[in-house]
């Protein structure tokens, strides 16, 4: 049995500085919110092969109102190709930006779980597993949450009702886990 531990992203980081393609061909920062929120939601889905990532996916834009409402900004990014992310489409239906080709590199760095398709029907490149990543407005990672199955992920509307309890500023909540 191997000691070796992948490098995991800690809470109170800084999220690293990753530039990804969103589905319009334009480069964009992962972890730098826009459309004038301060805080941002990175989403990190299998990819189209995965019937679960789909719902999650739908689920994320029936409640994405409520991550808005509370200044955090949303985008989701799998390792599939443009091509692929352009026939997921006809199973989503999403407003929130889509980003792949996420790299192998860009995996490692963000600490996660990578798995190989167990058939080319599955799909035909190396991908991540499931991770939500929830960065503040001063860069750092507030939550972090890495699965290596796809149906291990925090539940949208419970997130959405902690970051609105997190952002409220009566509350003073610190970033958790941040003990030694």
């Amino acid at each position: 049995m191997s000691t070796d531990y992948a490098q995991k992203i800690q809470a109170g980081t800084t999220f690293p500085e990753m530039e990804v393609q969103v589905l319009n061909g334009e480069m964009t920062s992962l972890g730098k919110p826009e459309n004038g929120h301060d805080w941002k939601l990175v989403v990190v889905y299998r990819g189209k092969h995965c019937p679960i990532c789909t719902k999650y996916l739908n689920t994320l834009e029936t409640v994405k109102q409520s991550f808005y409402d509370v200044g955090v900004d949303i985008i989701a990014v799998s390792a599939d190709s443009k091509e692929q992310l352009e026939g997921h489409l006809d199973q989503i239906d999403v407003s929130f930006p889509m980003a792949y080709g996420l790299t192998i590199e860009q995996m490692n760095t963000l600490g996660l779980y990578i798995s190989d398709p167990r058939s080319e029907k599955e799909t035909d490149h190396p991908f991540a597993e499931p991770a939500v990543f929830v960065i503040n407005a001063e860069g750092k990672v507030h939550i972090v949450d890495i699965s290596n199955a796809p149906f291990s992920r925090p539940d949208l509307e419970a997130l959405a009702n902690g970051l609105a309890f997190v952002r409220n500023p009566e509350n003073n909540y610190p970033i958790r886990g941040m003990h030694g």
